[in-house]
C-alpha cells in the first residue's frame, strides 16, 4: 500500500483533489490531500521561509507515512521537490503534475516565465499576495464551464512570501525516483530543466491530452497515472 500526499498548486487547497482521492482510496491506498499554509482554509496561517516545505515534511513525519508517493501540482512542485529530498527512505516516488521543479537557490518568482519584475509588481500591488486566477486564465485548458467555475470560485490569494522563497535541495533532483506529468494543452514540451532531468534513469514522463488542471478535467486518467507511479 502506498501513501499518496497530494499538494495542489497556487491558490488551491486540498479540496482540489476531491475527484481523485476516492479513486486512489478505492485501490486500497492511503491518501492525504494537503492544504499549504496561507491558502484556502489555512489562509490565516503565517507563511515564511521554507514554510510550505515544512508543511509537507511535517505531515509525512507526524503521520509516520511510509511508501510515500508525493504529488506536487504546478507551483507546488517546488516545495514538493524539496520535501521529497528530505524525507529519505519514506519516499517511494515524487510526481510533478505539470509543475515547476525546484532549482537550488532559485524561487518561483526568480524563474517566472514572464520575468521576475512583473510578478513581483503584481504581488506588491496586491498587498503581498498573488491574486487568484480568473476564468480567462483557464481558457483553452480542456475545462468545462462548470469546472472553471469550481476552480475560480474556490481559489484564494496565494502568499507572496512562498513564491519568493529560494529553494534548498538536500539532494539533487536527478537522484530522486520521479514521474513528470506533462499536460499537453499547456504546452507540448516540458521546460528545458525538466527535459534535462528526464534524460536520467530515475525520471519518467507521462503525458495527458488535457490542460493545466487535470485533477478537474481528467481525474480518472490522472488517478491511473498516479497509481502507475506507485507500482
Amino acid at each position: 500500500m502506498a501513501n499518496f500526499v497530494l499538494v495542489a498548486g497556487a491558490w488551491l487547497g486540498s479540496w482540489a483533489w476531491g475527484e481523485v482521492v476516492p479513486l486512489l482510496r478505492a485501490a486500497d491506498h492511503g491518501v492525504h490531500p494537503l492544504t499549504l499554509s496561507g491558502i484556502a482554509e489555512r489562509q490565516a496561517v503565517p507563511t515564511g521561509r521554507q514554510t510550505h516545505v515544512e508543511d509537507i515534511v511535517d505531515l509525512v513525519e507526524r503521520l509516520d507515512l511510509r511508501d510515500v508517493v508525493l504529488v506536487g501540482h504546478s507551483y507546488s512542485g517546488i516545495p514538493a521537490g524539496q520535501a521529497a529530498a528530505r524525507i529519505g527512505g519514506r519516499l517511494a516516488r515524487v510526481v510533478f503534475v505539470d509543475s515547476d521543479v525546484p532549482a537550488d537557490g532559485e524561487s518561483f518568482i526568480s524563474t517566472w516565465w514572464e520575468g521576475p519584475a512583473k510578478l513581483e509588481a503584481a504581488i506588491a500591488g496586491n498587498g503581498g499576495w498573488w491574486a487568484p486566477l480568473t476564468a480567462a486564465d483557464c481558457a483553452g485548458q480542456g475545462l468545462s464551464d462548470e469546472q472553471v467555475a469550481r476552480i475560480v470560485g474556490g481559489a484564494t490569494p496565494h502568499p507572496g512570501a512562498s513564491l519568493a522563497d529560494p529553494a534548498v535541495l538536500a539532494r539533487p533532483l536527478d537522484e530522486l525516483p520521479a514521474t513528470y506529468v506533462k499536460c499537453l494543452l499547456d504546452g507540448a514540451e516540458p521546460s528545458d530543466d525538466v527535459a534535462r532531468l528526464l534524460t536520467g534513469e530515475q525520471w519518467r514522463l507521462a503525458e495527458m491530452d488535457t490542460g493545466h488542471w487535470p485533477m478537474f478535467s481528467q481525474p480518472d486518467r490522472l488517478a491511473r497515472i498516479l497509481l502507475d507511479a506507485a507500482r
